[in-house]
């Protein structure tokens, strides 16, 4: 059976969005020997406008490269929330920072985790690391690589000397999504 998911992970600028799509395609295309393809799309503003990651991970070729209906979304920001917070998948997963999106109605048919990101990452010392963290927790909820292949490409793609900050960030949202994903399933 082929495989096909399709992933949007949307913020504003300066959240680290797009390293986080590029992260994400990378893993999958590096380290799990997918098909990955990583589109951008984001605002004028240099910082704080809207902008978005799609990356379609596929155990096939891809021949399309945008995101329809996203199979997981990860939202950081309510703006995000406003504008891609309609469009998803029935039987989906809606990642969602705690403490930057609310939501008045969950959708019908979509899986819901509530990972406060910002909130660890601040905690940490390093508000800079949120996405990492939503990256840990996205290999523990979204189902679309694995967990050492993410783990790979965050070492990647990161400044060197900051290795131990983002696998540990990477490590408590993992430890998070996991803890979520088990509360669900009892």
């Amino acid at each position: 059976m082929t495989e096909k998911k399709e992933v949007r992970l949307a913020g504003f600028g300066g959240q680290g969005i797009i390293l986080s799509g590029h992260i994400l395609g990378q893993a999958a295309s590096l380290f799990d020997g997918k098909n990955a393809v990583f589109t951008q799309s984001y605002g004028p503003e240099a910082r704080g406008g809207s902008c978005s990651a799609d990356v379609v991970v596929a155990d096939v070729p891809i021949y399309y490269p945008k995101v329809g209906l996203p199979d997981v979304l990860v939202v950081m920001s309510q703006g995000a929330w406003g504008t891609y917070g309609g469009s998803m998948r029935p039987g989906g997963i809606l990642i969602m920072d705690e403490d930057l999106v609310t939501i008045d109605r969950e959708p019908e048919g979509v899986t819901v985790f509530r990972v406060p990101s910002t909130r660890i990452a601040e905690e940490m010392g390093r508000r800079i690391v949120a996405n990492i963290v939503m990256l840990g927790a996205l290999a523990a909820l979204g189902g679309v690589v694995e967990y050492d292949s993410l783990k790979q490409s965050v070492l990647k793609s990161i400044p060197p000397g900051t290795e131990e900050l983002n696998i540990s960030a990477f490590d408590k949202g993992y430890q998070y999504g996991a803890e979520l994903k088990a509360r669900m399933a009892s």
